[in-house]
């Protein structure tokens, strides 16, 4: 499974709960999308949030720098100049936050990081965060090996 396989951030769940056909939707757009999401891949922009909402692909990311987020904002142009189906939001990375902020989790059996986001956050949904933390370490969100030290982000405020 690839990590823009799913839906997932905050919403992730209520969007698959309330529309039946939710995820053929998802899948739709995601296609139709599908080049902006490698844009903001290759460079490095970091999804928060990837789901239906209002009948529209929702994304929230940030990115490392204006160039990147211009980047991707100028290959949606090109899918659809009026973005009629979408509800895009980038921002650009702040300073890096304190070092004393950063915290780490060792993998244990039976983990997912739904499960360790749900730790964490409190929201299942939030796993790309962590994900995304460890891109050095991960290729998959589903890959994780038991004894792999993860650094968490902090929760948003």
């Amino acid at each position: 499974m690839g990590i823009f396989d799913r839906m997932f951030g905050r919403g992730a769940s209520a969007a698959a709960q309330q529309q039946p056909d939710a995820q053929q939707k998802f899948e739709q757009l995601k296609n139709k999308y599908h080049t902006a999401l490698a844009v903001m891949d290759q460079e490095g922009v970091r999804l928060q949030n990837l789901h239906l909402q209002d009948d529209k692909l929702f994304i929230r990311g940030v990115a490392p720098s204006e160039e990147a987020k211009n980047k991707v904002w100028d290959q949606i142009k090109l899918i659809d100049p009026n973005y009629q189906d979408l509800t895009c939001e980038i921002t650009v990375e702040e300073q890096a936050a304190p070092q004393a902020q950063v915290q780490t989790y060792t993998v244990q059996p039976g983990d997912t990081l739904s499960k360790i986001s749900k730790q964490f956050y409190g929201d299942p949904d939030e796993y790309m965060r962590i994900f995304y933390a460890n891109r050095d370490k991960l290729k998959d969100p589903d890959k994780i090996q038991v004894g792999q030290e993860l650094v968490i982000p902090p929760a948003e405020s």
